[in-house]
């Protein structure tokens, strides 16, 4: 047999690879793949174009930002694959009626298209929250968040008992199922119960029908009360499950849901309300009263009433602080605040690391005396 000489051994093939490790942060990332999940649910996964590992927590989300019809769009996706793969990550994205970016993401993202996302955060997160024994539920597309869970401890051979629980409305409708099959197959520690809401001509099914309930909650995790819950789909379903939990008396300290998306209609109706005392307000408030915000980049200032908020300040200087859910979510509209102190009611958009450093949301952060904002 006939040895290759050392010299002649591409050597450059032996280099280790430099790579960088995704943080919070804006990034900019090549569409590689699209996988056809159901008739009106497609699978983005993405790359970056020089090597980075995409490590982020199980449940978490990232913020795409994208342009469509000439107009600056950001929305929000639950990232649906596991860090056990770390070299690219995956959004599931379910075609929606009217809807403008899901729309636009299934009949324009193509294999080697770039886009800038922002992430990865969220509370809603198996790490943060461990427990022995978990209870994954999930409704349609909310299956996203809990499926990375899912994955993230089959790959790792995780000793956590786990029960995965999906409503889908039809057989077809069902996201990853031949996955979640294996799955079930595979391993001891993963009980897959699938309900449909109901079964068209011409498809056969054998599972729970009808919706989630009591009933069968107890049918399939009848310790349920000891476990660690995950919940996440349309507003309607996790409403409806946490009133279930709620009458049963379950610790509602162990039962967490994915919140992001829009505004909820209570917030809307809330603001209307308020809106016109606010101005009486913002009018009989004295020169003297007025917080003056700085934003150092632009060498622009602004006087804002106290309450107002660091995204409030630049908009009304033209400034255009890029936000996504204006809850404090997202993490979009991450500004490093250079001086001053501002009271931040964020939900989860922002790591301990980042306020360390000085970063704010602008978006839920009000001025509590002058500020300077590095925009």
């Amino acid at each position: 047999m006939n040895y290759p000489n050392v010299s002649m051994v591409n050597t450059d093939a032996l280099n280790p690879v430099t790579t960088q490790t995704w943080a919070n942060g804006r990034h900019v990332v090549r569409c590689v793949n699209a996988i056809r999940e159901t008739p009106d649910v497609l699978t983005f996964c993405f790359m970056a174009e020089q090597p980075v590992m995409f490590f982020f927590k199980p449940g978490q989300f990232v913020t795409l930002e994208l342009e469509i019809n000439g107009e600056q769009i950001f929305r929000s996706y639950t990232i649906s694959s596991s860090p056990s793969v770390p070299y690219s990550f995956s959004i599931t994205v379910k075609r929606v009626p009217g809807g403008v970016v899901s729309n636009w993401l299934h009949d324009n993202m193509d294999v080697g298209t770039e886009l800038a996302v922002h992430g990865p955060v969220g509370q809603f997160n198996c790490i943060d929250y461990p427990n022995e024994k978990m209870l994954l539920l999930s409704g349609g597309v909310g299956i996203t968040p809990v499926m990375s869970m899912a994955r993230w401890f089959f790959d790792t051979n995780a000793d956590v008992d786990m029960v995965f629980v999906h409503s889908a409305r039809t057989p077809r409708d069902i996201i990853y199922q031949r996955e979640l099959e294996n799955m079930a197959a595979r391993i001891s520690n993963f009980k897959l119960n699938l309900v449909c809401e109901k079964q068209e001509s011409g498809q056969s099914w054998g599972g729970y029908r009808g919706f989630f309930n009591h009933a069968m909650l107890e049918m399939m995790a009848p310790d349920f009360m000891e476990r660690e819950i995950f919940c996440c789909g349309p507003t309607p379903y996790m409403r409806a499950v946490k009133h279930l939990l709620e009458g049963l008396g379950f610790d509602m300290d162990r039962y967490h849901e994915e919140s992001f998306g829009a505004t909820p209609v209570e917030v809307k109706e809330e603001v209307a309300e308020f809106a016109e005392q606010a101005q009486e307000d913002a009018d009989a408030i004295m020169a003297s009263d007025m917080l003056r915000v700085d934003f150092s980049s632009t060498g622009k200032s602004v006087q804002i009433v106290p309450g107002e908020t660091v995204h409030a300040a630049a908009a009304k200087l033209g400034l255009h602080i890029p936000k996504a859910c204006g809850m404090g979510i997202c993490g979009t509209c991450k500004v490093m605040k250079v001086s001053g102190d501002v009271e931040m009611a964020h939900n989860g958009g922002i790591t301990d690391d980042d306020v360390a450093e000085g970063y704010i949301l602008s978006c839920c952060s009000v001025p509590q005396g002058d500020v300077v904002v590095e925009y």
